[in-house]
């Protein structure tokens, strides 16, 4: 975890500390050490656009709004993000439990095409059903092929209203977790290494890193508690 948050980091020494017969580091001194040596992590913005709403295909209305999240697999929520390589991008397919945030399915091709999304889905599908499928418009969550595999397994469907990203907030999150603290926002050689890359941080991330939403359990513990 070359970038991991300075909270969650705060939280995986205290201990180590603690049991060295040191003093307490709180987390405020932890930050200003941080500072002084130059290792707070710099948070970069940049887009690309991965969303096609201009579509023929039936569109969903958002079903999460008021929805109490209680246990795994009650919601999943899917986005898909770029990555770039030397030959151009590739397209990474994720899909989060919404009460876990723990990553269930995941996908890295070489196109914005609907096989991706459709082998993320398949795998995620092995771990479990989802109440509710949630996504944005995006003509791959709307494709008939990717719908009736959902149907298929009982869930319902949701998609954000009116092209707002806040509404589809924890798959966005999940996005700039992966690049700006696994470096899946640098550049690679090709896919082969792009896949190489996400199968490596996707198992950390749910295994490892202490998650300051779920009170600094791993993605995985929570899973699998639920």
């Amino acid at each position: 975890m070359p970038k991991v948050g300075g909270k969650k980091l705060h939280y995986l020494l205290r201990k180590t500390l603690l049991k060295s017969g040191n003093t307490e580091l709180g987390r405020d001194r932890l930050f200003d050490l941080l500072r002084e040596n130059s290792l707070l992590v710099e948070r970069k913005r940049k887009y690309a656009v991965t969303t096609n709403s201009n579509h023929p295909f039936k569109v969903y209305k958002n079903l999460i709004l008021s929805e109490v999240i209680t246990h795994s697999n009650q919601v999943w929520v899917s986005d898909i993000t770029y990555i770039k390589t030397k030959s151009g991008f590739s397209y990474l397919s994720l899909i989060t439990d919404l009460y876990s945030r723990k990553i269930v399915g995941y996908h890295a091709s070489n196109s914005l095409e609907l096989t991706g999304c459709v082998k993320a889905l398949k795998m995620a599908l092995k771990k479990g059903k989802p109440g509710i499928h949630h996504s944005d418009r995006g003509s791959q969550y709307c494709s008939h092929q990717y719908t009736k595999l959902l149907k298929k397994n009982g869930a319902k469907i949701s998609m954000t209203e009116n092209g707002n990203c806040y509404e589809n907030a924890v798959a966005e999150r999940m996005n700039g977790i992966l690049k700006q603290e696994f470096n899946l926002n640098a550049i690679f050689v090709d896919l082969k290494h792009v896949r190489k890359a996400v199968d490596q941080a996707v198992k950390v991330y749910n295994t490892k890193r202490p998650n300051w939403a779920i009170k600094f359990k791993t993605p995985d513990q929570m899973y699998l508690a639920a």
